[in-house]
């Protein structure tokens, strides 16, 4: 364990000798790996040669990507826990290599495949019997025919995927371990260092001088660095871009939407819907600033709870409270919960180096670990139920599905997580007994539909926003990006960007622009969840029974279907207006108890 770290007790860390016992053993499969894709480039010119052939060289990649899977999660998880330590920066990177090369290797598998016709299609099904375990596989495949590049193109962009990805990479050390915060004072008055993992529970104080210094402490950094930070971007865009018209998509929203085979009336419908229901989030925000008694609400005050009451809760409370609620789901999903609580699939607490935030991490032959930064709060409780919706759908899947299908893609992946959170607000209100506990909870609710269903559509709408701009020839310049996020935000909050000048620099600390339209999935999967997390507390057996037949469905269907099986038809507008509905009569209730005097 590395000096950041010792002071961390073993039972708060996760266990990746599970993964591999030593670094030499991983070093060993590392080299092992490299060895089989030099042997594995032998297939290429020869992938249909036959029946059996094409068997044999697909059930080849996807066990070379199984190895190399489990070689990636072991070097990156050895990296979050401390980006710091140079040996894991340089695992990490072998990795990332790993992946190039099986890229390379295998880059002409898909141009291969797409010169097969149907008849003789259909003729090798029928020759072998076990190909037809493949047939969803080949279907997806076929489906992006009009996307895949001839084999020369596709091992280029193979050969070139260590450079796409480097202004991630870029972003992610730069934020993680070479940025320093200033040093800022706490609630009483201590001089504490800001970071990353103490920054949300800084600004949630109730001590307004504390919030506004540590927000304005924060982002005079990111402004300090903007200029590097919109370059790291505009790079990461331009590469979409480039994969998106190089694949012959007419933009990169499409492209990765394909990937999930979603519609981009999906994405659309959501930003509508979010754009009617504006008005519920300024009067939430209207709310806010009555109850914090305040004439000039600033956005560094939308984090504050709200509540007098005390709802701080310990890791070790928040463990055994959140089997309590999910045990809902029923024995099988309770003992899976209990395994990720009690053999170290989660390393829970914050050091130095450490990747902020929080995931649910994992391929099919590890654990399906969580990496956390606890504090005590109902925040990070919700956190780590959010985390193990995550972790339980992955073990559900892998169980469930041969390798081909056991994964999830992430469009589904947003709903399992925040299903649990919804379940648990449901429990909590279902059991509170005074007010002013109901208004603490109402209040999470609220600033958590805010934060993931309004945030997170801002966000997508940025992104495309940038992705539309670069494509049609701007440059995202800081200026251009702080001026575009400025406006954007005030839309949404209703609050004037002149009084808020600091907003314009988020967009710089938010990971997630990195992750190709990513963000609008949490914004549809906590909507959908919403829905769902109703059927489940208040359905029959049967609601239940289907939602655990989605979690266990992993890439044996498409999304769509996968999630319209659980009661989900994400074609339509029913399940945001059943959210919004969920939020509106939320919000009534919490202004219910702001009339009785209630905090």
């Amino acid at each position: 364990m590395s000096d950041n770290r010792k002071h961390i007790a073993k039972e708060f860390t996760w266990d990746l000798t599970t993964i591999f016992a030593t670094d030499e053993l991983w070093e060993k499969e590392l080299a092992s790996l490299s060895s089989a894709l030099d042997d594995a480039k032998q297939c290429e010119g020869h992938l249909l040669d036959s029946s059996h052939q094409l068997l044999i060289v697909t059930e080849a990649q996807l066990d070379l990507m199984r190895r190399i899977e489990k070689v990636y999660v072991y070097a990156s998880m050895k990296n979050d826990q401390d980006t710091t330590v140079a040996k894991y920066q340089e695992f990490q990177a072998k990795a990332t290599a790993i992946f190039a090369k099986f890229n390379e290797t295998f880059a002409f598998y898909e141009p291969e495949f797409m010169t097969l016709d149907m008849s003789d299609y259909e003729r090798f099904l029928s020759e072998e019997e076990k190909l037809k375990d493949y047939a969803h596989y080949f279907d997806k495949l076929l489906k992006q025919r009009d996307h895949i590049l001839s084999q020369v193109e596709e091992e280029l962009l193979a050969a070139s995927s260590e450079i796409f990805e480097s202004p991630a990479e870029t972003f992610a050390i730069l934020d993680n371990a070479d940025i320093v915060f200033p040093m800022v004072k706490d609630e009483e008055g201590n001089d504490v260092q800001l970071s990353h993992g103490n920054y949300i529970s800084l600004v949630e104080s109730k001590n307004r001088e504390v919030r506004k210094s540590v927000y304005k402490a924060l982002y005079s950094v990111y402004e300090q660095y903007q200029h590097t930070y919109a370059k790291t971007l505009q790079t990461n865009v331009k590469v979409h871009n480039l994969n998106a018209k190089l694949r012959k998509y007419k933009t990169a929203r499409a492209a990765a939407l394909a990937q999930n085979h979603i519609p981009e009336t999906v994405f659309d419908t959501l930003v509508k819907a979010v754009h009617k229901h504006l008005p519920l989030l300024h009067r939430y925000i209207k709310l806010r600033k009555e109850i914090l008694g305040l004439e000039d609400l600033r956005m560094y005050d939308l984090y504050t709870p709200l509540s007098k009451t005390d709802m701080s809760i310990s890791y070790e409370d928040a463990l055994k409270k959140s089997e309590e609620v999910l045990a809902i789901l029923g024995k099988d999903y309770s003992e899976r919960v209990k395994r990720a609580f009690s053999e170290r699939w989660i390393d829970v607490y914050e050091n130095k180096g450490k990747r902020s935030g929080a995931y649910s991490g994992g391929s099919y032959d590890t654990n399906a670990f969580m990496l956390l930064n606890w504090q005590d709060n109902l925040d990070n409780f919700y956190t780590l139920v959010h985390e193990t919706g995550h972790s339980l759908h992955s073990v559900f899947t892998r169980e469930n599905q041969p390798y081909v299908y056991g994964d999830y893609s992430i469009f589904l992946a947003e709903i399992a997580s925040t299903t649990n959170e919804n379940i648990l607000t449901e429990k909590l209100l279902e059991e509170v007994t005074d007010d002013h506990t109901r208004f603490a909870i109402l209040n999470h609710y609220l600033d958590g539909f805010r934060g993931t269903v309004f945030r997170q559509t801002q966000f997508a709408e940025f992104e495309a926003a940038i992705h539309k701009a670069d494509q049609d020839g701007e440059v995202l310049t800081s200026e251009f990006l702080n001026t575009l996020y400025a406006d954007l935000n005030e839309k949404y909050y209703g609050l004037s960007k002149e009084d808020n000048p600091e907003i314009q620099y988020e967009w710089a600390r938010i990971p997630h622009f990195y992750y190709n339209f990513y963000v609008y999935q949490y914004a549809t999967g906590f909507a959908a969840a919403s829905f769902l997390a109703n059927k489940i507390v208040h359905g029959t057996q049967t609601d239940k029974e289907n939602y655990l037949n989605y979690l266990k469905a992993g890439n044996s269907d498409y999304a769509l279907n996968v999630i319209k099986k659980a009661g989900v038809d994400m074609t339509t507008t029913d399940y945001l207006d059943e959210a919004f509905k969920v939020f509106e009569e939320r919000l009534d209730a919490f202004e219910e108890l702001v009339k009785k005097g209630i905090r």
